[in-house]
């Protein structure tokens, strides 16, 4: 009996993932994408590259604050040319690597643009015409791209989206960005350390709408001094190229007519379902843009999954790579189900700021009652010795069991941090767990332990009863 054919369609995190345990399990894999080795956005145009340049921004932005500590270090010399081929040095060793590792599991690479012709078959336009492959389960990760904004378009390389911010086209003496969420903060801020005067404009009344504001708060008091500008409550009414620049008019909380050298739009992500021929399937995509499915990823065509970007939110990678495993696993029949207690989010930007689980937000929302210890590190000795002092830490709990329900940090490595929550909800841990469970020192992890303390009043290193 030949082995069942999965075709996936799609070479991101969610499809390559998808793609390498179906290998794994014992299946035939097809793989179809237009660029010749796996990664897609995530590593292209996304991820990867943009947290390059943040860690080169970061660099910057050490070596500036070291002065305060007693060490100098000259102005910085930033070769755009030779940022840019270290970002794509590390997208070129990741991307050559994961087609390594498809051809190491007999995954068939097709390299092409492929549409549903039925349920059975996907029609792939490549390079050599169009090639027919028919599958048992197909699993859909085609993944997303940036949104536009109709008022905004404009027939100009001065104006950019996240995909052409990240080729560095130069340092733009004046950028503007405009949206206030993850995307445009963590790519502002690396232009920002290259040299760039940055201003971000927000049309709603905040940073980062949707996040806890005390989190926002320590990233915004900080972007605020690094930043030339940062405008909440305003809009972009009209954009026009002039000689050497565009004239951006503004209304709202801050008004007028500036020049820009370049502006970026960074104004979410739509999922990429048009064009793929599901009206020839019995997949459906739901009035929300995403494709509808159950909690196995599959579709309403029992031969197709959904994964990743396409499937809904949030939009993130390891939502992405876990929901494709799972889809993987149930094609290959086994009886999995994707249903995490916590995904994880993390804005890259300096200070980072990450959660999980139920946010402050989400339970004034819906009414519902938690405990929340709050852990400030102008108490923390390790974060003292980074000179880092202005992050926080929290840990939401249920008043009547002590089971943590979410958490949030911001503040230095707060993406590496998280982890340790998103653990402590998926095991169903409580606040004592945490409290009693030994944490080295000094590190920036104790303040986890250190915030459940504060729900009993007996943190070490604030005075806070109980």
């Amino acid at each position: 009996m030949s082995a069942q054919r999965l075709t996936v369609l799609g070479g991101g995190p969610g499809g390559y993932a998808a793609a390498f345990l179906a290998a794994d399990l014992g299946l035939s894999v097809t793989l179809i994408d237009d660029a010749p080795n796996p990664g897609g956005v995530c590593l292209y145009r996304g991820c990867i590259p943009s947290k390059a340049l943040l860690h080169v921004a970061k660099v910057i932005g050490d070596a500036r604050e070291a002065e305060a500590w007693g060490v100098r270090f000259g102005e910085p010399q930033i070769d755009p040319d030779a940022v840019r081929a270290w970002k794509e040095s590390v997208v070129r060793r990741l991307t050559g690597g994961l087609g390594s590792l498809a051809r190491q599991r007999k995954v068939t690479l097709v390299q092409g643009r492929g549409r549903f012709a039925s349920s059975r078959e996907i029609a792939v336009s490549t390079a050599g015409g169009e090639q027919r492959v028919a599958f048992d389960h197909a699993i859909i990760a085609t993944g997303s791209r940036p949104a536009a904004v109709p008022a905004l378009r404009l027939d100009s390389d001065r104006v950019l989206d996240s995909t052409s911010a990240l080729e560095l086209p130069d340092v733009p003496g004046r950028l503007l960005v405009v949206g206030g969420g993850y995307i445009g903060l963590e790519l502002g801020s690396a232009y920002a350390a290259l040299g760039s005067a940055v201003t971000v404009v927000e049309m709603t009344g905040g940073l980062l709408p949707g996040v806890d504001r005390d989190l926002v708060g320590v990233l915004e008091r900080r972007l605020r001094g690094t930043l030339a500008a940062v405008h909440t409550g305003t809009r972009v009414d009209a954009v026009e190229e002039t000689g050497g620049g565009l004239a951006v008019t503004l209304s709202g909380a801050a008004s007028g007519t500036e020049r820009y050298d370049r502006m970026l739009v960074s104004v979410g992500r739509v999922p990429n379902t048009g064009d793929l021929g599901l009206e020839r399937t019995g997949a459906a995509v739901g009035a929300d843009g995403f494709i509808e499915h159950d909690d196995q990823q599959r579709t309403g065509d029992p031969a197709i999954f959904a994964v990743g970007d396409v499937a809904g939110q949030p939009m993130l990678a390891h939502k992405a790579s876990h929901e494709g495993r799972v889809a993987a696993e149930a094609a290959a029949g086994r009886r999995v189900a994707f249903e995490p207690q916590a995904i994880p989010a993390v804005v890259f930007t300096d200070p980072e700021i990450a959660w999980c689980g139920l946010t402050e937000t989400e339970a004034k929302a819906h009414g519902r009652d938690v405990q929340v210890g709050r852990f400030p590190w102008a108490a923390s000795g390790r974060a003292a010795t980074l000179g880092r002092s202005e992050g926080l830490t929290k840990l939401l709990v249920d008043p009547g069991t002590e089971r943590v329900l979410g958490c949030g940090i911001a503040g230095p490595g707060a993406g590496e941090l998280i982890a340790q929550a998103v653990l402590a909800i998926e095991m169903g841990a409580v606040a004592t767990d945490v409290r009693l469970t030994i944490h080295p020192h000094p590190t920036l992890s104790e303040t986890l332990m250190e915030a459940s303390e504060v729900l009993f009043g007996t943190a070490t290193h604030i005075f806070r009863p109980r």
